[in-house]
Formats: structure tokens, sequence, C-alpha cells
């Protein structure tokens, strides 16, 4: 089915989408945001079991890997834990959601369109509350 790779393990990712995904953990899946913390901070998926651990950084010179990101994934998920990762807009869940099943993780999906699909089917948020001006 897959093609083999010689640099590195090819994987076949589940993609699933922001419907199922409300489904899932509402019983029970850890969704995995990783946004940055300033992205992550400005709202998230409204999740019980939610964890943040930035796949990449804003740096001067541009988004780089989180070197440290498989560690982080491991300190706070077990390889049998049922997860779904998100991001912005799809793309770096689905690159992260990979490097997880390479790593062994048995239940991993990506969630397609991110955060912003999910605001687009107006499903519950968590964001910091707007600053009123009454000026």
């Amino acid at each position: 089915m897959g093609s083999i790779g010689t640099e590195s393990p090819k994987v076949e990712v589940a993609t699933i989408d922001v419907t199922a995904t409300k489904g899932l953990i509402q019983n029970g899946h850890v969704y995995l945001d990783v946004r940055t913390v300033e992205e992550f901070e400005k709202g998230h998926v409204d999740a019980e079991k939610i964890i943040n651990i930035p796949y990449m950084f804003n740096t001067p010179q541009g988004r780089v890997k989180n070197q440290e990101f498989l560690k982080e994934v491991s300190s706070a998920c077990k390889k049998e834990d049922h997860i779904i990762v998100g991001c912005q807009s799809g793309v770096r869940s689905l690159y992260a959601t990979a490097d997880l099943l390479v790593q062994g993780y048995k239940d991993v999906n990506n969630m397609g369109g991110g955060y912003l699909d999910w605001i687009k089917n107006e499903f519950p948020v968590k964001a910091p509350p707007k600053v009123k001006n009454d000026l």
C-alpha cells in the first residue's frame, strides 16, 4: 500500500474531521494541540483532556521544529492513549501525528482542518474573555 522509504519510515496517518473529533474527545480521547503557546492562549478546542505541546516554535528566523516534542508528549501521554492531534489548519498536526506513529503510539489521529474548521462549525472553544472598551 504505502511506499517504502529508505531515509525515514513511512506511516499511514488517519485524518478525521472536526465532527468526528468532537465525538471522540467527548468520549475521553486526549486532544493534543500542537500550536504555539501564543496561538493556544488566544483560543482552543474545549476538551476535558487537552494538552498543548508546540510542534514548532516561532523564531526571528521563522518556524523551527520543537526538538523536545516527542519527549514532552511521552511525559504527558502513554503510547496506548487515544490521541487526536490538532493545530491551526491541519498541517503541523499531520507531521506531528506521523512522528508519534513512528515512535510507536498506537491510536493517534490527525484532525483535518484544524482549529479553523472547529470554529467554522461553531463547536465549543475556550478563549480569554473579550476586553470591553467603555470609552
